[in-house]
Formats: C-alpha cells, structure tokens, sequence
C-alpha cells in the first residue's frame, strides 16, 4: 500500500480536477506505484469528505462490467463507485455540461434494495430476495483523467467515473420480468446510438449485484435496504454536448430520458 500521504495527494489531485473542470494525465504515469487496493482507498477518501461536507451514500455502481466498455475502456474487470445522494437528478430534468468534464451516458436496469445484501457469499438468491424493484436508468458517466484515457486504477480512484444518476418512475418487481431479456436502446436526439441487452452485464445483471455485495464486504461496506445499486451498462457509452436529449428505452421495463444544457 502506498502511504497515507502519497494516497491524500493523489485524492486532492482529482478533487481539484473535478473543481477546476480540467482533466489530468493518467495517475500511472504520475504515480506507477498505486495498485488497485490503493486506489480504492483513494476513492474512499474523497468520499469521505464528500460525507464530511454533508453528502450521504444512496447506493453504489458496478463499472466496466460488459464486454463492451471493457473493450472501449481497454480494461478487463469490474470496479465499483459509491453513488451520493447529490448524484441523482429527477428524469426529464436538465443537466448543466458545464458543472461536467467530458460526459458520457450509458442505459441500465436499477435494482433498488428492499432489505440489506449479506457482505459474505452473497449469491444470485440473496439479490432475487431482497430486490424491491427495478427502475430503468441512464447513468451519466464522467472522468477527471483527460481524453478518457483511463486503466484500472485511474477509473476505481476516480469513484468508478461516476457523476450522475437518472432513474425512470416505472418499477417492476423481478418476478414480473426476465431481467436477463431485457432489450435496451440508447437515443441521442431522436436517434438510436447503441443497442443491448441486460444479459450484456455479466450474464445477468444479478450477478453483477451479488459481486458488487461480495466485494465491498471485503472493505466492511454494506449494500442497505433502501439503495440504489447500478450493476452495469447494457451497452457503450456515449458522448454527450449541450443541446443533447437523452433518452433510453427498455422493453417491458418503460423510458427515461433527460436534456444536457
């Protein structure tokens, strides 16, 4: 592990980053000693002054988990990011670009959780039962390294490339509907940019949650009754600029759309 020091200097370089509206280089390149345990502990501590300041945790994220972003990413396993209550905005609202680096969208099945997930050996079983409902979602990607340039470590520091949430209002309970059918398009301004299926998110976005669960109860983190768990992007992400109209379409689940400004 890196020291403390070290870890507080890098947290503080993408905190200024996210402020400032400018990217950084690659972490590698500055810092090639961070691993990915470092990095999680970097992601933490900015968390942690978010918290500090006033934010609360309304869930968590599962980043980088189909083929497809890993591939566009040039990364080969998951990571995960913390979702804040200050990330969420309502759907058909807008988005100012200009509180934002180099935002992308992607289209995800939600699952909010009606009771809290075991952090040992949580299995597809355990997320089936305490599943409340699934929500269709756009998650607003966005990343403080400049050009998306990004490995590993540069997207677990930075909270999973995380910055907006946007939750559609039409819940279905999973006994309602075959998660792993669901179909999904992405439209940007009328058209449609990217196509999918939930099954894209490692097989079934339910285990993308259960791996979620077991590994953040590696660090003592719970998934609670109440939270908001993205488990990954049905399809790649895409830029997005002022005047964009967002708009995602699941089959069986309903839409969500949302306008950047």
């Amino acid at each position: 592990m890196i020291s403390s020091s070290l870890r507080e200097e890098v947290a503080r370089a993408l905190r200024e980053a996210e402020d400032s509206r400018k990217a950084i280089a690659p972490l590698a390149g500055r810092w090639p000693e961070i691993g990915i345990a470092d990095a999680y502990a970097i992601q933490r501590t900015n968390i942690e002054r978010r918290l500090e300041a006033g934010a609360t945790i309304r869930g968590h994220k599962v980043g980088l988990s189909s083929r497809a972003m890993q591939d566009m990413m040039g990364v080969h396993e998951p990571d995960y990011g913390h979702l804040l209550d200050d990330m969420f905005v309502f759907e058909g609202f807008e988005v100012a670009t200009a509180e934002l680096l180099q935002p992308r969208v992607e289209i995800e099945v939600a699952f909010v959780l009606g009771a809290p997930l075991p952090k040992q050996g949580c299995n597809a079983a355990d997320v089936i039962r305490a599943t409340e409902y699934i929500l269709p979602s756009i998650e607003i990607i966005d990343s403080r390294i400049a050009d998306w340039k990004i490995g590993i470590v540069d997207t677990i520091a930075d909270n999973a490339s995380s910055a907006r949430v946007v939750l559609g209002g039409r819940p279905l309970r999973l006994d309602q509907i075959d998660v792993r059918g669901i179909g999904a398009a992405l439209r940007v301004d009328g058209e449609i940019v990217e196509t999918g299926t939930a099954a894209a998110v490692l097989g079934n976005p339910v285990t993308s949650v259960a791996w979620l669960a077991r590994t953040v109860g590696a660090f003592d983190v719970g998934l609670e009754a109440g939270h908001v768990i993205l488990p990954g992007s049905c399809t790649r992400a895409v830029p997005v600029r002022p005047g964009s109209v967002v708009r995602a379409d699941f089959d069986g689940l309903g839409h969500v759309d949302v306008r950047f400004v």
